[in-house]
């Protein structure tokens, strides 16, 4: 698609981001800390086969944390409590594996920081100039501690993350709930309204919840699986978008 024939977001009543891999760069980081814990719980329960960088994509890129922990172990054939929330780390229980990798996923960001992405934030400034509203839809639960790290927490009115799906029970992407409810806090139509994202599951949950454009961004998912997954329009970065 050339950019003359790429959408302006700015005609749409909203547009709604998804955060890790599509505003900052901190899917990396999850990646990470995904790879650190499982590799370490995979040796020491001998589960075959050993983790890979696919299974972020298969079970974990854009889903809730738990439902992400419990959706691998399943692909393993590995199936343990649920456990609560409040779990202690060292836990073995779904819960208690997923609060592991978000102490792992903290003390990076921490150290490390973040930087948004500049062709996103160059996308934000249009989409601010021209009026349009804008929001985080975010599966997880640590969105507002990187939309501070990275300097745009007062950009969004509206965050619809991690915390907010598991207080109100709504189903993780793919589902459409939290797209759904996040336009509903922001009081536009999705119908009217474009949402973009990096992930196969998030590009599903846009798409499910009916929304006029969903602008999948390839980060290493690949543009063909966006597609597949519901994207109208796939680019590299947010910068061809802006006008």
């Amino acid at each position: 698609m050339t950019a003359e024939t790429l959408p302006d977001l700015t005609a749409y009543d909203a547009v709604l981001f998804d955060l890790d891999g599509v505003l900052t760069p901190t899917a990396e980081v999850h990646m990470h800390a995904w790879r650190s814990m499982f590799e370490e719980l995979f040796a020491a329960w001998d589960i075959a086969p050993a983790y890979s960088d696919q299974d972020y994509f298969d079970y974990l890129d854009g889903k809730k944390r738990y439902d992400g922990v419990a959706s691998l172990l399943r692909s393993r054939d590995v199936e343990v409590k649920w456990g609560d929330p409040s779990d202690d780390p060292s836990v073995d229980s779904v819960c208690g594996i997923g609060n592991r990798k978000n102490e792992v996923f903290a003390r990076v960001l921490r150290e490390d920081g973040v930087t948004a992405f500049p062709g996103s934030i160059r996308l934000l400034d249009a989409l601010q100039a021209a009026g349009t509203p804008i929001a985080v839809v975010s599966s997880s639960k640590n969105a507002e501690e990187v939309l501070v790290a990275a300097g745009i927490r007062d950009r969004f009115p509206v965050v619809m993350d991690g915390v907010i799906a598991e207080r109100d029970n709504l189903a993780s992407k793919p589902a459409p709930d939290v797209f759904v409810e996040a336009a509903r806090m922001m009081g536009v139509d999705p119908a009217r309204s474009a949402a973009v994202e990096d992930a196969i599951s998030g590009v599903a949950s846009a798409a499910a919840g009916g929304f006029a454009l969903v602008v999948g961004v390839d980060r290493g998912v690949g543009a063909s699986a966006l597609r597949e997954a519901g994207a109208h329009v796939v680019v590299d970065d947010l910068d061809a978008l802006v006008r």
